[in-house]
């Protein structure tokens, strides 16, 4: 059942840090010019957030039997 939880989060994430990531450009005012800028914001956004997330869910699947 871990595995599912990690699946559906995972793929939440992916569209979350999408998200973030625009949410950031337009409050630049512009996109990033550089792609690997924009694949490392985009990167940092995800990892930081699994990290968090992955980390409550670890929490309460071990706390929860």
């Amino acid at each position: 059942m871990e595995v599912i939880y990690y699946t559906l989060v995972a793929a939440g994430l992916y569209f979350m840090s999408d998200w973030l990531l625009d949410r950031i450009e337009v409050s630049r005012g512009e996109r990033f010019q550089n792609r690997g800028v924009r694949s490392l914001v985009f990167f940092l956004i995800i990892l930081v957030l699994a990290f968090i997330t992955f980390g409550l869910i670890n929490y309460l699947v071990l706390y929860q039997e």
